[in-house]
C-alpha cells in the first residue's frame, strides 16, 4: 500500500505534508477494515504533525464513509481500488476509485430492506458528494468537515 503524499497526477511527492495520502487496495484480505485504519491514521498525523483540529465525529464519520464506499467497490466492481485522502478547506475529501463505469444510484428509502443502504447513508453524513466518470472506470469523492 502507498501512503506517500501524491500530487494530482498520482505521483509521489517527497518532502510533501501529509495532507493527501493515496493507497492501492488491491488482493485479497480485509479491504474494508484496512480502509478504515488508513483513514483513521491519515486524520490522525494531519491532526498531531500538520496541527489542524479534527473533531473526533469527522474521525468517526470519514471511517464510517470510507467503509461504505469501499465496501461498495469491492462488492461492484472489478479489479483494484484506489483510496485517496486529501485535506483542503476545512474538509477531508475522501475519493474512492475502481473499475466500475456504472454511477452508483440510492435506492428509495425502505425501512424493511436489508442491506444497500451505504450510498444512502453517505449522502446523509457527507457536506457533498460527487461521481465522475473516469477512462477506467468512475470515481466517488464525498466531503466531510473536520469541525463535524
Amino acid at each position: 500500500m502507498e501512503s506517500d503524499p501524491v500530487d494530482d497526477e498520482g505521483a509521489t511527492v517527497q518532502g510533501a505534508p501529509r495532507l493527501r495520502a493515496s493507497y492501492a487496495l488491491d488482493g485479497d484480505g480485509a479491504w474494508i477494515a484496512q480502509a478504515r485504519h488508513l483513514a483513521a491514521a491519515f486524520l490522525a498525523r494531519v491532526r498531531s504533525e500538520d496541527g489542524l483540529p479534527v473533531s473526533t465525529r469527522a474521525m468517526e464519520i470519514t471511517q464510517l464513509v470510507v467503509s461504505e464506499l469501499v465496501t461498495n467497490a469491492r462488492k461492484y466492481a472489478p479489479g483494484p481500488v484506489r483510496l485517496d485522502l486529501r485535506v483542503a478547506d476545512g474538509t477531508v475529501e475522501v475519493v474512492v476509485r475502481d473499475g466500475n463505469p456504472q454511477a452508483p444510484v440510492a435506492r428509495s428509502a425502505d425501512p424493511g430492506r436489508v442491506g444497500q443502504h451505504g450510498l444512502e447513508i453517505v449522502m446523509a453524513v457527507a457536506q457533498a458528494l460527487d461521481v465522475r466518470q473516469e477512462p477506467a472506470g468512475k470515481s466517488i469523492t464525498a466531503r466531510i468537515s473536520l469541525f463535524a
